[in-house]
């Protein structure tokens, strides 16, 4: 099976065949992150560039070690070190950039739909490393691999994702992909820190979190993300932790095998207690170790590969 998209901008526009493909890759290259030489030429002689005009660890590293684990030229740059700076705008930044003749463009911006604007200017593939409070398609594909990997199937599985979920890119293309999959979504948080209608998309929204944790198999936790509010929409993060953070007493109204996820970075203390984030149940590590083999897997296809050539 080949992959038909062009470009990763979100796993709205992608289908339950797409992600599965994309996990079922990915799940092939995860062999060689295990290997002595971690290193093949699948992409040998394309070249990456990774524009990350917002701060991260995680997934810049991430996708900077699956481009090169796949023999890529991969190149960092970030905002400070960019033209914009000097008051360059983005599409010059990026026409000057494909001019190169690059062949991915792995972008992260502060502005929600930056890299559907880019897309549509450029030639070459576009995949999206996080859009202000849009998406974050690969963090979703790893979330959903880590999940398959623990419970074998996705179809019916109940997920609580829980925090600040106006303002997490992460929640959203969770929810997208968990739905087009057929599992259950439950979206808690603070009414300030929940979007009016998100229930449209055909999730549950609770602000209870005892009532949503009830039965569930699988607990995501976000952190608040103060730096994308505008202003201050909890009284303080000490009546927060106390309504809303995980800790070993209301993780047992999950089921008894239910798995504990986070993106990262975490505040503990707040949204999760460190008994919880160290604790048996937790797959957080998990979850940064699929993220390059799912980079791997979004970096081959959108480069023209397909699943019976890895």
């Amino acid at each position: 099976m080949s992959f038909q998209h062009k470009h990763i901008l979100g796993t709205e526009q992608l289908s339950r065949e797409d992600i599965e493909l994309i996990l079922d890759t990915a799940e092939s290259f995860k062999d060689i992150n295990t290997r002595e030489i971690k290193k093949v030429p699948t992409l040998r002689g394309k070249t990456i560039i990774n524009l990350f005009f917002e701060a991260s660890t995680r997934t810049r590293t991430s996708f900077e070690i699956a481009g090169k684990r796949l023999s890529a030229d991969t190149i960092n740059i970030s905002a400070s070190s960019s033209s914009v700076v000097k008051g360059e705008t983005l599409e010059d930044t990026a026409r000057n950039i494909e001019a190169m003749h690059p062949d991915i463009i792995v972008m992260r911006h502060g502005a929600s739909g930056a890299p559907h604007y880019l897309a549509e200017r450029i030639d070459c593939s576009v995949v999206n490393a996080g859009d202000g409070a849009h998406e974050h398609p690969s963090q979703a594909l790893l979330d959903l691999l880590t999940i398959r990997q623990h419970k074998t199937t996705l179809e019916g599985l109940t997920v609580a994702i829980v925090g600040d979920i106006t303002h997490s890119r992460v929640a959203r293309s969770n929810l997208y992909a968990m739905r087009t999959l057929g599992m259950n979504v439950r979206l808690v948080g603070p009414g300030t820190m929940v979007p009016k209608g998100i229930e449209k998309l055909g999730c549950e929204v609770y602000t209870d979190l005892n009532e949503a944790l009830e039965g569930v198999d699988v607990v995501m936790m976000l952190r608040i993300q103060l730096e994308r509010q505008g202003k201050t929409l909890l009284p303080s993060l000490r009546e927060y932790a106390s309504l809303y953070g995980l800790n070993p007493s209301n993780l047992k109204l999950a089921k008894e095998d239910a798995i504990v996820m986070h993106p990262g970075p975490m505040n503990r203390g707040v949204e999760i207690s460190s008994y919880v984030a160290d604790g048996p149940q937790n797959v957080i590590l998990e979850q940064v170790e699929n993220g390059v083999a799912i980079r791997m897997a979004l970096l081959y296809l959108v480069a023209g590969g397909s699943e019976g050539e890895v």
